[in-house]
């Protein structure tokens, strides 16, 4: 049995939870929030759980093997490092780190320690992005001409995570919230990013994120990629990640939806049923107990991801 330490219980901290709590290899041994009626309420909840304020007091108790780091960006590195200097498996939110310069040293630390270092990338254990990553690696697009994201947002941050570091510009914007999943799938995907030109749009107030980027990129093979993005508009919330081919077309919109269709024809849905993704928590424990490979997005992928989205935030 795996036992888990959360450390951080707002909105991303509790979403794991559930997952945590249904799989019969893990057990949630500890949380810790600075806000002492959230930790103390949340351990109530799940039952014999201990309740911590002081995230360096939970990585003391020898029961906790993995620490799940679900705080904002900013204090992630912190953390980290003393995960690490404690010998704890850890899971952390994305983006990595909150600066490039973070992230290499989380990747360089963890290297060679024997430590679990994992990501929590979920589109990567969802139906539709298995189904799009299966699509594209059995050449259903023929030959990509062209990557391009589209992320569109009536207000930001979203009704459900308004918070203060969500809406500013030192570790928030959707950028890094939204973007980050979606630059990671084409790492994965296509490879590396190269000659990223961004012009970025931001309101008035120095504190607040940006409320919209349009930028350029290439492929090693120097097809195109097109990131563009805005907020305060009209209309409804729609991201949409679209690969253009030769043969024809595949679109993961909104997170859970797939269209596609070759050349010539009509975009349909594409159904996901028969797709049985590896998930999360299963990868975790395999790893932790040092069997068969597995599929996890470790701090390296992590500094890759980190490294685009600096380039993409950059203020010109």
């Amino acid at each position: 049995m795996i036992h888990i330490g959360i450390i951080g219980l707002g909105a991303i901290g509790q979403r794991l939870i559930n997952q945590f709590k249904q799989h019969d290899g893990v057990t949630i041994t500890a949380v810790c929030d600075q806000m002492d009626t959230l930790a103390h309420e949340t351990a109530d909840k799940l039952g014999d759980v201990k309740a911590y304020t002081d995230y360096k007091q939970l990585l003391l108790n020898e029961e906790v093997d993995l620490v799940y780091v679900a705080v904002p960006p900013k204090f992630h590195h912190t953390i980290v490092m003393d995960a690490i200097q404690a010998k704890k498996h850890i899971l952390c939110e994305k983006p990595l780190a909150n600066s490039l310069e973070e992230a290499k040293e989380m990747a360089d630390a963890v290297k060679e320690t024997g430590i679990v270092h994992a990501m929590n990338f979920p589109l990567n254990y969802g139906q539709v992005a298995t189904k799009f990553a299966e699509l594209i690696n059995e050449n259903y697009i023929g030959q990509l001409r062209r990557l391009q994201l589209s992320m569109h947002f009536p207000e930001w941050p979203r009704a459900w995570q308004k918070n203060d570091w969500v809406a500013g510009r030192e570790q928030g914007g959707f950028v890094l919230e939204v973007g980050v999943h979606f630059i990671q799938q084409t790492l994965k995907l296509f490879g590396e990013l190269h000659n990223i030109q961004a012009r970025l749009e931001f309101p008035k107030d120095p504190m607040l994120c940006e409320t919209g980027i349009i930028a350029t990129a290439e492929l090693a093979d120097g097809t195109p990629v097109l990131i563009e993005g805005i907020s305060g508009q009209a209309g409804i919330e729609h991201i949409g990640f679209s690969a253009y081919g030769s043969e024809g077309v595949l679109k993961l919109e909104n997170w859970g939806e797939l269209r596609g269709g070759k050349t010539g024809e009509t975009l349909e849905s594409i159904s996901v049923e028969e797709v049985t993704p590896s998930r999360l928590i299963d990868e975790l424990v395999k790893a932790v107990n040092g069997g068969e490979a597995a599929d996890l997005y470790d701090f390296e992928v992590g500094y890759q991801a980190q490294k685009v989205l600096e380039e993409l935030r950059k203020e010109k």
